[in-house]
């Protein structure tokens, strides 16, 4: 299946109001406003929570796994979750059939991290909703999803761009699909 494309073809990119960039502001935005509360509170940094909390929910999951949860790079969650093991907020245990696969589980000590952070985490958020409507919410939490089941299904898709019309050369002119020459007689 291909993508729709733009009616328009010769509009221009106005990079204020393309949505990949304005939700790459927002969670920039949020992620940062967030980051020093979880260094200086928790000494966390914002890969190592999303870690805990997806540990939190799923316990047993390789780094690969966490990485695909959260659409963190690997190199992200590698050090994420080497920081985290360092500080026995996690540990790894080596599967035996295949020693190169570990899964990752919080400690007790992880587990209380993720328990005093996440009070926190939820008020953050509300503050963040707070004035916006429930169903004004509810709605947001549909579009996100919808937005991201359909990125995920053209992730892999080839999605051209229609090709702008091009300008007319002063010495040619297209009529019917065919390159003809001006000429001038006189």
């Amino acid at each position: 299946m291909k993508p729709a494309i733009p009616a328009d073809p010769s509009r221009p990119l106005e990079l204020e109001r393309f949505l990949p960039y304005r939700l790459s502001v927002l969670a920039n935005t949020m992620s940062a406003a967030i980051a020093d509360a979880y260094a200086e509170r928790f000494q966390l940094s914002i890969p190592e929570w999303r870690v805990l909390a997806v540990l939190a929910r799923a316990p047993g999951l390789s780094a690969a796994q966490v990485a695909e949860r959260t659409a963190m790079d690997k190199v992200a969650v590698s050090r994420a979750v080497a920081s985290l093991a360092r500080a026995r907020r996690i540990e790894r245990n080596v599967e035996e059939s295949d020693r190169r696969r570990s899964h990752l589980a919080l400690t007790a000590r992880g587990l209380a991290v993720y328990e005093e952070v996440v009070p926190w985490a939820l008020a953050y958020e509300e503050a963040v909703l707070r004035g916006v409507p429930v169903r004004s919410r509810a709605k947001l939490a549909a579009l996100l999803d919808d937005l991201l089941a359909r990125v995920r299904t053209i992730r892999t898709a080839r999605i051209e761009p229609i090709p702008r019309p091009a300008a007319p050369s002063s010495g040619a002119a297209r009529l019917n699909g065919t390159r003809t020459a001006r000429t001038s007689r006189g």
